[in-house]
């Protein structure tokens, strides 16, 4: 498979490469140098019309081949992008702009979930038991829900999208991808693969688009679509809900976090400056796990943050397509420019800059690994998401009071606590209102664990077996046989 960018940057529906009904297109930018890198078609309600259709006509073919057929596919598709993981990372890296080794890791943790849900395919156990009252047996199985949407954000260019296809094939649901238009080029890239590994014309659809709303709210009204799954900021995510609402849908949706990161007094330092760098630095920050208020207790607030700001001096920022890099650009300038602004707001109110501060000179979207300290409670940047490399720290003294404030919060996506305690730290975890929990560990994210929040950070789980479950239906017989 080529991932050469003259090609693939079409719509891809019903198995081939499209223009769209419009002939419109769109550029994609890297971020690093600010230039051009490919043109994309930009799709309209004619095609997602003509994706519905062919979703629809390859769906009962899919959903009545048997598990093992359907997971020999996705292990076929895990083994393709195994051999290309170079491939996606460059191209991850020059329309993400993440530095090289993140690149990588992305792409073999996008790969996984083709692995994983091979393996899944052939485990949704059913049920089968005796009423206790009428005797009657009850046969409960699980059927492929129907035409899965599923949009995509710009942060895992590949992750977010193998994340939902995965599953969704696994279940026996064709689906209908919106990606990111900032990132749309790996999608794009994954179809021959795909396609090689033996998944059927229609079955997966690829819109990039300019214009969004209009043509997922029309993917989310047609009566053939029964699940959307959107991984994106809370706030797009209600409007999607509202939609799906219309059609009783089934929503799976990973929304925006606020994640603390609890640092006790009996910690190793070691350990939890490590966590601490990777909770932050992953992806630049630019991911709804980063870690985002840091309540370092005030017994070793100063040990930690001088060997914190050590870490982070140490990273070089620079094009990712450099192997020396640490540290690439941000997406595009409006996520540059609130950054600078969570900084700004921060520093005005009080913070101080113990590394880093402001923006770097010159083309592509630079901003440098950064570290507040006595960031008070009235910052912005407290209580939305940074999604960028700014490291805001506060201290503690009181467990029950820092449980308090790291709850305080409509987002319950993740978050980190490092103590030394492992009783602290259970019971600790156990109050903190989120739907995960780093335990002396800066990550999370596995294909084989339920990802998803609590609160306003969304509505079901991705990954593990209950990613699987998003995308079927539990049908319950009764029989007196």
């Amino acid at each position: 498979m080529d991932l050469d960018l003259t090609t693939c940057r079409d719509l891809y529906i019903n198995g081939a490469w499209q223009p769209g009904a419009s002939g419109e297109r769109f550029d994609v930018f890297n971020p690093a140098t600010e230039e051009v890198l490919a043109s994309v078609a930009s799709a309209e309600i004619a095609d997602a019309d003509a994706a519905l259709d062919a979703a629809q006509a390859a769906f009962a073919d899919w959903a009545s081949r048997t598990p093992r057929e359907r997971s020999e596919v996705l292990r076929k598709a895990w083994e393709l992008m195994t051999a290309k993981l170079d491939d996606f990372a460059r191209l991850i890296t020059l329309e993400n702009g993440k530095a090289g080794n993140d690149a990588r890791g992305e792409a073999a943790y996008a790969a996984e979930f083709f692995r994983w849900f091979a393996e899944e395919a052939v485990r949704a156990d059913g049920l089968l038991t005796r009423a206790p009252a009428s005797g009657a047996r009850i046969l409960v199985h699980h059927k492929p829900a129907g035409i899965a949407v599923l949009v995509t954000p710009w942060n895992y260019p590949a992750a977010m999208g193998t994340r939902k296809i995965a599953p969704a094939l696994a279940a026996g649901c064709p689906v209908i991808i919106k990606p990111a238009s900032e990132t749309p080029l790996t999608l794009l890239a994954l179809m021959p693969l795909l396609k090689e590994a033996g998944v059927p014309d229609g079955l997966i659809n690829v819109l990039p688009s300019r214009r969004t709303g209009a043509l997922v709210d029309h993917l989310l009204h047609d009566p053939r679509v029964r699940v959307v799954s959107f991984t994106g900021s809370t706030q797009v995510g209600r409007k999607l809900l509202h939609s799906a609402a219309d059609q009783v849908l089934k929503p799976a949706m990973e929304l925006g976090g606020n994640a603390p990161l609890i640092v006790f007094e009996d910690a190793d330092l070691d350990t939890a400056v490590e966590g601490a760098m990777l909770a932050k630095m992953r992806n630049l920050g630019e991911a709804c796990t980063a870690a985002n208020r840091f309540y370092i207790h005030e017994r070793i607030a100063t040990a930690f943050t001088e060997r914190f700001v050590s870490g982070m001096s140490k990273l070089k920022v620079g094009n990712g397509l450099d192997a020396s890099v640490d540290v690439g650009p941000l997406v595009n300038a409006d996520t540059r420019n609130k950054v600078a602004h969570f900084v700004n707001d921060a520093v005005e109110k009080g913070a101080r800059v113990a590394l880093g501060g402001a923006p770097l000179k010159g083309p592509g979207y630079f901003y440098p690994p950064t570290v507040l300290s006595d960031v008070p409670e009235t910052a912005d940047c407290v209580h939305d998401e940074i999604f960028g490399p700014v490291a805001a720290l506060q201290t503690f003294s009181d467990t029950e009071d820092v449980i308090r404030r790291a709850n305080d919060t409509e987002y319950g996506l993740v978050a980190y606590v490092f103590t030394g305690d492992m009783k602290r730290g259970m019971s600790v975890c156990e109050q903190l209102d989120y739907g995960m929990v780093g335990l002396n560990r800066g990550l999370v994210s596995d294909p084989a664990a339920p990802f998803g929040g609590t609160k306003q950070s969304g509505l079901g789980r991705e990954g593990g077996h209950e990613g699987l479950h998003e995308f079927m239906e539990s049908q319950y017989i009764s029989t007196s046989w």
